[in-house]
């Protein structure tokens, strides 16, 4: 017999499929249905446009009741987007108390496609981010897309950003 959070799931994943989603897929990694692989496309008039962001989507025993951990694999240079675990900075998925059992990885996946267009500065949990698009949203554009496309990743896969962000443009 399998739990709750299995039959959830699989309600979720038939939603998501006839839904077909624009620039949205997800599917599951291991049989239990508790780990997920997924994928968001930006939405077009976004500087994200045609770029995509894999992600990947641990869920526990206790959903719907609780948020699953979500984590981007491909880690926007944006300022809901912890830039070193991946983990994207929104209410509903970082408390409890804002998470509703209504949501499913399908709303969970367009808030977060949603998100990449919209951030929220008044929280930001990449402070380089918020603070270069705070400053100068044009040069902001540019270093994300310039770190999403790999032109500034250091040999060990770490990003270093310095106090001035216009040393980034030649690089």
């Amino acid at each position: 017999m399998h739990c709750r959070a299995y039959l959830l799931l699989e309600r979720d994943f038939n939603e998501l499929k006839q839904n077909n989603f624009k620039g949205i897929t997800a599917l599951p990694v291991s049989e239990d249905l508790m780990k997920w692989e997924a994928e968001i496309e930006g939405l077009q008039n976004s500087i994200w446009k045609g770029l995509v962001f894999q992600l990947t989507i641990n869920f526990t025993r206790e959903y719907n009741c609780v948020p699953p951990v979500v984590k981007f694999i491909t880690i926007p240079f944006h300022p809901n987007v912890d830039p070193h675990t991946g983990q994207p900075c929104i209410d509903f998925l970082d408390n409890a108390d804002k998470w509703n059992k209504r949501y499913t990885l399908s709303s969970i996946l367009l808030a977060l496609q949603v998100m990449l267009s919209n951030p929220v500065l008044e929280n930001p949990v990449n402070l380089d981010a918020a603070r270069i698009l705070m400053s100068d949203e044009s040069m902001y554009k540019l270093l994300a897309l310039k770190l999403c496309n790999g032109s500034l990743q250091l040999e060990d896969n770490s990003l270093q950003l310095t106090k001035d962000p216009h040393k980034f443009i030649n690089a």
